[in-house]
C-alpha cells in the first residue's frame, strides 16, 4: 500500500477527454431536472425489467418461486449495501473534488476506489456463498421455498464483481455530473437480461431449462457484458473517470477518508437490509401467501420510491459539487427544489397505490388471497410514500456533505428503535399483517422528522476533510 500521490495525470490542468458537467453554476432546478431525468429513466428501465421479471416468475413459475425471490432479495441487498456504501463514498469524494477543481485528488479517488471495490467484491462472494443457507433459515423461510431460494441465491452471488464494478463506474460518472452515460449502459444490461430471462427460465429456443435459477444465470451474463462495454467506452473517450487498470494502487490517506465516509454508509444500507430481513421473518410467519403478497406489493413500492431515490442521488451530487466549491447558499436551493419535485411526484404515486391496489397487484399475481393481502399493504403503506420522499431529499444533502454517519444514525433510529420493535409488537398483538404495515409507516415519519431537523440545524456544513491535509 502506498501513501505517495499517484503519478498519473496529477497536473493542475483538467485532464483531456470527456469531463462531466459543472453543477456549481447556473440554474439549480434546471440542473436537478437535467441530472435527474437520465437517472429517472434508468430507474424506470430497471423497475420495468423488475416488473417483467416478477411477472415471469409469479405467473410462469408460481407462488413458491415468487416467495423464493422475496426472501432472497434482502440477502442480495445486504451485499449491495456494502458496495453501495463504498461507491457512495467514491461519489461524494469525486463530486467534492470536481467542484473544487482538484483534479489530482479526483484521480486518486478513482484509482483507490477501484482497488477497494474489486477486493471487497471477491471477499463478499466467499462470505455470501458460505452463509446463504444459514441466513435464509434465520428468517424462517418456509420449508417448501428454502431449496429453491438457496440455489437461486448462490448462483446470483456470482454476479457480485460485475455488479460492484457497475456501481462504482456509475457513481464516479454521476459524481462529475455525468448521469447520461450510466443510463446508456444500464439499458444494455437490462435489455440483454430481459431477453435472456425467459430463455433460461423456460428453455426456449434450445436454451437449458433452469427455472428460477435461469434468471440468476441471465443476470451474470448481462452484467458482464455491461461492465466490458462501459469500460471500453470510457477508455476510448479518455473520460475523466476512467480507471487506469494497469496501474491500480491504494493511497493510504484517500483509503482512510473513503472508509470514513463509506463505512457508515455501508452500515446504514446494511441496517436497512437486515431490518428488511427481520420484517420478512415476521411476514413469513403468516405463510407463503404473506411472503408472496409482500414481494408483489414491494414491486409497487419500487415504482413509488423511484423518483424520491433518484432525486435524492441528484441532490447528493449537486450538494457535493457546490460544497466542494464553497457555495453553501446554492445547497439551500438544491434542498428546496429537490423537496418540491420529489414530494410532488411521489404524491401522485401514493394516490394511485392507495386507490387502485388490486389492479396494480394483478400484474404480478393471480391468487385472490395473495392479492387481498397485498392490497391491504398498499392501502396502509402507500399513504406514507411522501414521508419517505422528504427523508431522501434531506438525506441527500447530508450525504453530499459527507456526513454519512448522521444518515446512518437516522436509519438506526427509524429501523431498529421504531420499525422492527413496533412491527414485532403490533403483529403479535393484532395477530395480522396490518401491524407490520403500520410500523413501516411510523418509521417513515420518524426518519423524515429527524433528517429534516438535522438539515435545518446547519451542522452538515462542517467540512469532512481539512484542506491542509491535501497535497
Amino acid at each position: 500500500m502506498s501513501s505517495e500521490p499517484l503519478e498519473l495525470e496529477l497536473e493542475l490542468e483538467r485532464p483531456a477527454g470527456a469531463h462531466g458537467r459543472d453543477l456549481t453554476t447556473g440554474s439549480i432546478p434546471r440542473h436537478l431536472i437535467a441530472f435527474s431525468v437520465p437517472m429517472l429513466a434508468g430507474s424506470a428501465i430497471q423497475t420495468g425489467y423488475s416488473i417483467v421479471n416478477a411477472i415471469w416468475v409469479g405467473r410462469g413459475l408460481g407462488t413458491a418461486a415468487m416467495a423464493a425471490v422475496t426472501v432472497s432479495f434482502p440477502v442480495i441487498f445486504i451485499l449491495m449495501a456494502v458496495a453501495g456504501g463504498l461507491t457512495m463514498a467514491s461519489n461524494i469524494l469525486a463530486s467534492q473534488s470536481y467542484g473544487a477543481k482538484d483534479w489530482s485528488q479526483l484521480r486518486r479517488v478513482i484509482q483507490n476506489s477501484t482497488v477497494l471495490v474489486l477486493a471487497l467484491s471477491i471477499m463478499i462472494i466467499v462470505c455470501g456463498e458460505w452463509s446463504a443457507e444459514h441466513i435464509l433459515r434465520l428468517v424462517d423461510t418456509p420449508p417448501e421455498v428454502l431449496p429453491m431460494a438457496v440455489g437461486y441465491l448462490r448462483i446470483l452471488l456470482c454476479s457480485m464483481p460485475f455488479m460492484f464494478a457497475i456501481f462504482l463506474l456509475a457513481s464516479l460518472l454521476r459524481g462529475v455530473g455525468d448521469s447520461k452515460t450510466p443510463l446508456y449502459f444500464q439499458g444494455i444490461f437490462l435489455g440483454v437480461n430481459a431477453i435472456l430471462d425467459p430463455l433460461f427460465m423456460f428453455g426456449w429456443l434450445g436454451f437449458p431449462k433452469l427455472g428460477l435459477n435461469g434468471t440468476a444465470v441471465a443476470t451474470i451474463i448481462a452484467q458482464g457484458c455491461s461492465v466490458i462495454a462501459l469500460s471500453t467506452y470510457l477508455h476510448r473517450k479518455r473520460h475523466i473517470v476512467q480507471p487506469h487498470w494497469t496501474d491500480l494502487r491504494l493511497n493510504l490517506e484517500t483509503s482512510l477518508l473513503t472508509l470514513r465516509i463509506g463505512i457508515p454508509s455501508m452500515i446504514q444500507q446494511a441496517l436497512v437490509s437486515i431490518g428488511m430481513l427481520f420484517i420478512i421473518g415476521l411476514v413469513n410467519a403468516y405463510g407463503k401467501d404473506g411472503a408472496a403478497a409482500f414481494g408483489a406489493a414491494s414491486r409497487i413500492d419500487q415504482v413509488a420510491f423511484m423518483p424520491a431515490m433518484t432525486l435524492g442521488m441528484a441532490v447528493s451530487t449537486l450538494s457535493g459539487q457546490n460544497i466542494g466549491a464553497g457555495h453553501h447558499h446554492r445547497v439551500k436551493e438544491v434542498f428546496k427544489w429537490g423537496l418540491l419535485f420529489s414530494s410532488g411526484i411521489t404524491l401522485v404515486a401514493s394516490v394511485i397505490a392507495v386507490t387502485f391496489p388490486r389492479l396494480l397487484l394483478k400484474m404480478f399475481i393471480s391468487d385472490p388471497q395473495v392479492i387481498a393481502l397485498g392490497a391491504r399493504y398498499l392501502q396502509i403503506v402507500g399513504g406514507g410514500y411522501v414521508l419517505f420522499s422528504v427523508m431522501f431529499v434531506s438525506n441527500g444533502v447530508i450525504n453530499g456533505a459527507g456526513h454519512t454517519f448522521i444518515t446512518t444514525l437516522i436509519s438506526l433510529v427509524g429501523l431498529w428503535i421504531v420499525r422492527v420493535p413496533l412491527a414485532t409488537y403490533l403483529s403479535h398483538s393484532m395477530h395480522r399483517l396490518d401491524g407490520i404495515w403500520y410500523a413501516m409507516v411510523i418509521s417513515f415519519a420518524t426518519g423524515s422528522l429527524i433528517s429534516v431537523g438535522y438539515y435545518f440545524s446547519g451542522r452538515w456544513k462542517r467540512p469532512i476533510r481539512r484542506k491542509e491535509t491535501l497535497p
